[in-house]
């Protein structure tokens, strides 16, 4: 199969397209490297592209002839839609419709597209099923459930199968150390405590801390990058076999609090970094957990990288990586 993925320069397209590679097929990258990085890209060839420039992205699809596209292009910062909603809106919904047309014109009808468990919003039952009610209070969750809803109206008219990947918090590195988080900007919680730890950045901000949890701070569902980027080989996998599209949550089921979190990162690394609380973020959900059962019923899918420990150790162990090399430069 000859897939196209957007955003595979990214953090989790990249790591997908190494998966893809591995397992035989023919990749083509389309990236505008605004936030991905050229050397990340393992397989396949690289088209540096915008998704709004339809002309050019119809040229690759008449050059290529895809099978099926993997979609991951996309603004993932919840305090950044917050300011920039018509960026988010433009981003991750418009050009969904333009990548959409392509398929349609090029007759791809097997999508795998990246969605967030932002769609739900202040989630009131744990853990979440695919089945609870979405509603988000940010403009990033909200482009990515209209992103959903324009997929599955195009598909009632058409041919295309889709699996949605929901996923929670996506964080570690690739095992070999090979890629893993690049982005400058990047604002993850595990990236900013590893950070911390390594003297990168002076303090690790806590935002929130009257949650009404366990400790006050904000729980998270945290999912391996390397995880993650298999779930997607298994979903193309499935539309390969299957005829019926899905929906699916992209979690382990287990979840953590900002300080469970930050104790782990200071354990793991033998660093006391200092934190700093502050208060809470407008558009930030008290508690995210996922049910995972869908996923590894429908998919098969197993992961092999559940555990805090393995998380915090690859991505600590990248970003040592990352360090080095600059101090070589």
């Amino acid at each position: 199969m000859k897939v196209l993925v957007t955003g595979g320069a990214g953090y989790i397209g990249s790591h997908t397209v190494k998966k893809l590679g591995e397992s035989g097929y023919e990749v083509v990258v389309y990236d505008n490297l605004s936030t991905g990085s050229a050397e990340a890209v393992s397989y396949g060839e690289l088209v540096k592209g915008e998704l709004n420039d339809t002309e050019y992205l119809a040229g690759v699809f008449a050059r290529h002839q895809f099978d099926a596209v993997l979609h991951f292009a996309a603004n993932i910062s919840v305090p950044e839609s917050l300011v920039k909603p018509l960026q988010y809106y433009h981003n991750n919904t418009c050009n969904v419709v333009n990548l959409l047309q392509c398929c349609q014109k090029y007759d791809v009808k097997q999508l795998v597209f990246s969605s967030t468990a932002a769609v739900y919003g202040e989630i009131k039952d744990y853990p979440v099923q695919e089945s609870s009610p979405t509603l988000p209070i940010n403009p990033y969750g909200q482009s990515k459930l209209m992103s959903e809803k324009i997929i599955q109206d195009y598909a009632q008219a058409s041919e295309l199968k889709y699996v949605i990947l929901r996923y929670f918090n996506v964080a570690g590195a690739d095992s070999s150390g090979k890629i893993g988080q690049m982005g400058k900007k990047a604002a993850h919680l595990i990236k900013v405590g590893c950070d911390a730890a390594l003297g990168i950045r002076p303090k690790v901000s806590i935002f929130g801390t009257d949650y009404p949890t366990p400790d006050g701070t904000g729980i998270r569902d945290y999912i391996h990058v390397e995880d993650l980027a298999a779930a997607h080989v298994d979903a193309l996998s499935y539309l390969e076999q299957e005829a019926t599209s899905q929906i699916l949550n992209c979690g382990y089921g287990t979840g953590y609090s900002v300080k469970e979190v930050l104790s782990k990162i200071k354990e793991i690394s033998g660093v006391d970094f200092a934190i700093e609380e502050s208060p809470r973020r407008q558009g930030d959900p008290t508690c995210v957990v996922a049910s995972a059962n869908k996923i590894r019923q429908i998919l098969g899918w197993k992961p092999q990288h559940n555990s805090l420990d393995e998380i915090i150790s690859s991505a600590l162990a990248w970003e040592k990586k990352k360090m080095s090399q600059t101090h070589l430069v």
